[in-house]
């Protein structure tokens, strides 16, 4: 590396480090780590106002850390996400509990089978899957992206969220739409949501690919801050529609 590169690579640090020497904006990466969220979801856990936040949120975003994503779902909404090469540090934030997880997309046809597959894979706490539309099968490029990954979607099948009547206590939604669709949920019940585009969009194999790896390094992080709570989980209807 030679001088000048060396010198841009330290002042980036740099701007890195002082723009996390500050509790709010600490906070912040904190929940992002875990969640994508709405400016209006940010402001309202982190208890401050519009105008600050968004000067915290410059900040970040101006130090590479924090980007901000247009919905899939609702195009008026914008949702932040930490800057996926960006690594979480150790959090002080109490550890999440839950006895299961349950992953949700619209059509359970991709997204969020592979990431109940990925979960079951590292985790002792459960996962299944669900959609708020479901489709009519499994994606044949999702069945072939998990397999390579030495998962086994083959006989996996898509259901409706309306099934779903032991709720969890842990609930990822990896599909704006159905973010959108579920908001709010049982006060009980813990809403993380992963902004990850749908790859049938794109309809090739390597979209598919990359959804895969996406969600295998969030539920990995994720792993790390969840307790397994021991208690059973309660019975609750919903209705989603």
């Amino acid at each position: 590396m030679n001088v000048e590169a060396s010198r841009t690579a330290l002042a980036s640090r740099v701007q890195v480090h002082a723009a996390l020497a500050d509790p709010h904006r600490l906070r912040i990466v904190d929940l992002l780590a875990l969640s994508d969220l709405a400016p209006s979801e940010l402001a309202e856990r982190l208890d401050v106002g519009s105008n600050l936040l968004a000067h915290h949120v410059a900040i970040l975003e101006k130090a590479g850390l924090v980007e901000r994503l247009p919905s899939a779902g609702d195009g008026r909404r914008r949702y932040l996400r930490l800057v996926p090469q960006v690594v979480a540090g150790p959090s002080a934030a109490a550890p999440l509990m839950a006895g299961a997880v349950l992953f949700v997309c619209t059509g359970n046809s991709a997204r969020s089978q592979m990431a109940a597959a990925l979960w079951n894979r590292v985790s002792e706490i459960p996962a299944e899957s669900a959609g708020t539309h479901p489709a009519d099968e499994v994606h044949p490029f999702a069945v072939r992206a998990a397999a390579r990954a030495g998962l086994d979607l083959a006989g996996a099948s898509p259901r409706s969220l309306d099934e779903v009547t032991d709720l969890p206590e842990l609930i990822v939604t990896v599909c704006d739409r159905a973010h959108e669709e579920m908001d709010p949920v049982a006060d009980r019940t813990t809403l993380l949501h992963w902004s990850v585009p749908d790859p049938r969009d794109a309809g090739v194999q390597a979209a598919f690919d990359e959804s895969l790896a996406r969600l295998d390094a969030r539920v990995r992080v994720l792993d790390h801050r969840v307790s397994r709570r021991s208690r059973r989980r309660r019975k609750e209807q919903r209705s989603w529609s």
